[in-house]
């Protein structure tokens, strides 16, 4: 099953252009309620999509209100599961929508699900986003000179705003080209008409563009919060094509998220958001790639056996390295093979395996050797002799 690609709003869904890219999976959960009914909705969705699809990513607009975000983490916190991706999103409603369409159709590639999650801050690079706005009075995600905002005022004014990737602002006057900075690649481009007509946009400004292909759609709700006004018809223009995708993807290097293993591209891990380490360190990792035994805690090994040898210990086989000891009598014994004739035997632990912990510590039942002298065998302790002197002691 290919990676699952989710979204928070059915309006962030827009149709596939072909029948190859699966359709996007919606978060139906509400808001939360009184006793977090919307966050028991929001586990099972997700909980069924992980089962489903093995990983999930969760696309949202970075502009989403708290609540929502909050769920989504205390979600992934309480499913303790690292298969699931919050990707947030800081373009326009429509520009969400759109690069949820572009990672639906990757996801049917051969990518990774850390390649793929990571690949959308790459794919945002390459999406333009706008809109035609009757006012910028209230427009707080693009910078708005004075003078701009003092014509806004002014009825029947018009402006044209690029949000991504670089701002612009350019007031609209007649039927001519708005002179936004378009991409240099071919696009499709998606137009959203709201309160004003869509035809300045699908006509000079597409013929400025060189788009490929026009396709309207409706516009989001949340459009109207994001420009600031309801007066407005929105843009998007990003790659159709899903072999150039795939081809800007592959090309990027690819790395090892040294925390969670997964592959990915740029500087930071969409699942776990663990930062790449700087290049003198990318070789090392920083845990282990497996976990640690149930029982044991992490960072922490069982106490060696003490073996009391009277020659040099024997080189200790493959395995984890320990600190020199600096008597040899206390190196620690870590053969796990079969019992050498003559050798020393460990204590045995309360559940019969080798002694760990405390258990290590009591003296084992063995010979002593040679060198420490004549054995003696165990006397008790006898009683001082009577006190001879006249004058004792009360």
């Amino acid at each position: 099953m290919p990676t699952a690609v989710a979204v928070t709003s059915p309006e962030l869904v827009l149709p596939s252009p072909d029948r190859h890219t699966p359709p996007a999976a919606i978060l139906q959960s509400a808001e939360p309620g009184e006793r977090g009914g919307g966050l028991d909705r929001t586990l099972a969705e997700i909980h069924t999509l992980v089962e489903q699809h093995g990983h999930v990513l969760v696309v949202h607009p970075a502009a989403a209100p708290p609540a929502l975000v909050h769920r989504l983490h205390a979600a992934r916190a309480a499913l303790e599961t690292d298969r699931l991706a919050l990707v947030g999103v800081d373009l326009p409603p429509l520009g969400t929508a759109l690069l949820a369409l572009q990672l639906r159709q990757l996801s049917i590639c051969d990518f990774s699900p850390g390649v793929l999650a990571s690949a959308a801050r790459l794919l945002a690079h390459y999406l333009h986003a706008g809109a035609v706005l009757g006012s910028v009075a209230r427009l707080d995600q693009v910078p708005v000179g004075l003078k701009s905002h003092a014509k806004s005022w002014l009825p029947g004014s018009q402006f044209a705003v690029l949000a991504r990737p670089e701002p612009q602002l350019v007031r609209l006057s007649g039927d001519q080209d708005p002179g936004l900075k378009g991409p240099g690649f071919p696009t499709r481009l998606v137009v959203a008409e709201g309160g004003l007509p869509a035809e300045r946009v699908t006509g000079a400004l597409a013929r400025a563009w060189r788009v490929r292909e026009v396709t309207p759609t409706k516009l989001p709700a949340a459009s109207a919060d994001w420009w600031g006004t309801p007066k407005l018809t929105e843009f998007a223009a990003a790659i159709p094509d899903i072999s150039v995708l795939y081809q800007l993807v592959s090309s990027v290097r690819r790395e090892e998220c040294h925390w969670c293993g997964l592959e990915l591209i740029g500087d930071r891990c969409a699942f776990c958001a663990a930062p790449l380490p700087p290049p003198g360190e990318r070789g090392r990792r920083a845990l282990p790639a497996t976990r640690p035994a149930p029982g044991r805690l992490r960072g922490r090994e069982p106490a060696p056996a003490l073996a009391r040898t009277a020659q040099a210990p024997a080189p200790a086989p493959a395995g984890p390295a320990l600190p020199a000891a600096r008597d040899p009598r206390l190196a620690p014994a870590l053969d796990t093979g079969a019992d050498r004739p003559g050798a020393p035997q460990a204590p045995a632990g309360p559940t019969g395996g080798p002694a760990t912990g405390v258990h290590a510590l009591r003296p084992a039942q063995r010979e002593a050797p040679a060198d420490w002298g004549p054995h003696r065998p165990y006397e008790a302790p006898q009683p001082p002799p009577p006190s001879r002197s006249r004058n004792p002691r009360p």
